[in-house]
């Protein structure tokens, strides 16, 4: 650790503020789920997200920071290191006959928990596993010593009336009213209330931690308080294209987007907002309502975090990242869905809907399982006063979340295995963050992903993406049109088929291709 002590001192960032030269700082990640690019504050939203803003003035934001487009690629992405397909979960959880859609993690991966472990680090998660608990791939079991999960998701509350909502605590289902839980809970705050629980263990142990909260908000059913829900209506009658337009000027304003990318138009999908009733106008206020509450609250769980870290002396000593899974979904349609006699609750079924999406990814193009900008780009927010010498500055590196694994491995000066049980393990595709923090350039060749048919690759500022298997390649220099308005293949052909080279070569490589039999994958469907 102290050539990692050196290694930071030469990158610039300042001296680790602990009693050893060579201590182990603590790392958070935050992953939250369905949340578009703009939703927070610090990245030009009008949601208030104190905390997160807070967190980012004292820290660093990536504006050129990437997910896979959806939630199960994301996570097993996140976790190993690796490009999604690489690990088994190149789809969702169905197993499909191909080697790179078996829907859970396989046994050529290593986990970032199973890395820490083994490294000195107390590791625990709370919140939405979703890469093959029903295949017998656990928290418990991948490097995890303490965990309360959900296997998938899709809830909120104490008294939600689904059955598939199970709770698991270091292994062992318990039910929703177990007293080893606070009543009547939320689970924003009960992941947090838990991840504290396990720092608690961690700081008595007197061991470094690695807490991985995985966050089902604000993915659909959207549910929140309703008190809270109440404090939004009314905000959104001003309509998409009036706070989209908001959103985007205080974007420029904030430097998280470039002058010379125009705002992406309307999709065709989409009503003007003064085309529509008073009473449409009135429906769409209340979904997005309950998102911002969702939202809002989520932020709410992160203070107490912050606040849970620094009653324990750990908060400066402690790398926080914080990203979301892919982009904002346009699932439930333009329209999105309102059911329930009590909307937001936990008997209800929410979505705020595609036209609510086209904000939540302001400024860019499409939306949650697409490679376009819309699907694919989150806020990255790093923190750590201890490691982080500057404090609300940007970083435009482009960055993936292939880098997570990279960048703890490092942090942590730890040691990437080259097998695990006795198999060879394939090795990290992700760069390190580290030499980022000090504004250094990740060194890589490309960057790549795929999902449904949905493609994209980028080299440089060059991003070659398609909409579907079967459509047409289009080409975009990303520091000039990031919104992905200008398509240049037939201006650069030869960069074109240069970059289609590259993917084709990745996809074979990382098991992208073979695909699963002909319609075992969801089409794309009517998706913004």
């Amino acid at each position: 650790m102290k050539a990692l002590s050196l290694l930071l001192a030469s990158l610039l960032l300042v001296p680790l503020a602990t009693d050893a030269a060579d201590a182990k700082p603590n790392i958070v990640v935050i992953l939250v789920d369905d949340m578009g690019f703009s939703d927070i504050g610090c990245y030009g939203s009008e949601i208030p997200t104190p905390n997160l803003d807070a967190l980012a003035a004292k820290g660093l934001r990536f504006t050129q920071f990437y997910n896979t487009g959806r939630c199960c690629p994301t996570r097993a992405s996140l976790l190993t290191g690796l490009y999604s397909h690489q690990t088994g979960i190149g789809h969702m959880l169905a197993k499909q006959n191909a080697p790179g859609y078996i829907g859970r993690l396989n046994e050529q991966c290593v986990t970032v928990a199973e890395v820490l472990r083994d490294s000195g680090y107390f590791t625990a998660m709370a919140g939405k596993w979703h890469v093959g608990q029903k295949d017998g791939v656990t928290p418990w079991n991948r490097g995890f010593e303490r965990s309360l999960n959900a296997p998938a998701g899709g809830f909120y509350s104490s008294d939600t009336p689904r059955k598939d909502a199970e709770l698991w605590l270091n292994g062992k289902q318990i039910a929703k009213d177990d007293p080893t839980l606070p009543k009547d809970w939320y689970s924003s705050d009960l992941w947090t209330e838990f991840g504290l629980r396990f720092v608690d263990e961690a700081v008595a142990a007197k061991k470094p931690f690695f807490l991985y909260l995985a966050h089902n908000a604000p993915h659909f059913p959207l549910q929140a308080p309703q008190e809270e829900i109440a404090k939004f209506r009314g905000r959104y009658k001003a309509g998409w294209d009036k706070l989209r337009e908001q959103r985007h000027a205080k974007q420029l304003e904030l430097g998280i987007v470039d002058k010379a990318w125009p705002l992406a138009p309307r999709p065709d999908q989409v009503s003007a907002w003064e085309s529509l009733s008073d009473e449409r106008k009135e429906h769409f206020d209340q979904l997005m309502a309950i998102y911002a509450a969702v939202v809002a609250h989520l932020d709410t769980s992160i203070g107490v975090l912050v606040e849970g870290l620094k009653k324990h002396g750990v908060f400066d000593d402690t790398l926080i990242l914080f990203m979301s899974d892919n982009g904002g979904t346009a699932e439930g349609g333009p329209n999105g869905r309102m059911e329930g006699e009590v909307p937001g609750s936990s008997k209800s079924t929410v979505f705020s809907g595609g036209s609510w999406a086209m904000l939540q990814n302001t400024p860019f193009r499409r939306s949650k399982r697409f490679n376009h900008e819309g699907g694919i780009a989150t806020p990255l927010i790093a923190h750590w006063p201890a490691g982080i010498k500057a404090g609300n500055e940007l970083r435009k590196q482009p960055a993936h979340v292939i880098d997570i694994m990279a960048t703890c491995v490092e942090v942590g000066g730890a040691k990437f295995p080259m097998e695990r049980n006795g198999a060879a393990v394939l090795p990290m595709e992700g760069r390190s963050l580290l030499g980022s923090f000090a504004d250094q350039p990740i060194e890589r060749e490309a960057l790549f992903w795929e999902h449904e048919g949905n493609a994209a690759v980028r080299v440089a500022d060059w991003k070659l993406v398609r909409a579907g298997r079967n459509a047409a390649w289009e080409l975009y220099d990303l520091s000039k049109d990031r919104t992905e308005l200008h398509d240049l293949v037939s201006e650069q052909p030869d960069k074109a088929k240069e970059l289609a080279a590259k993917w084709e070569a990745w996809a074979a490589r990382a098991q992208v291709k073979p695909y699963p039999t002909a319609g075992a994958q969801r089409r794309n469907g009517a998706q913004l």
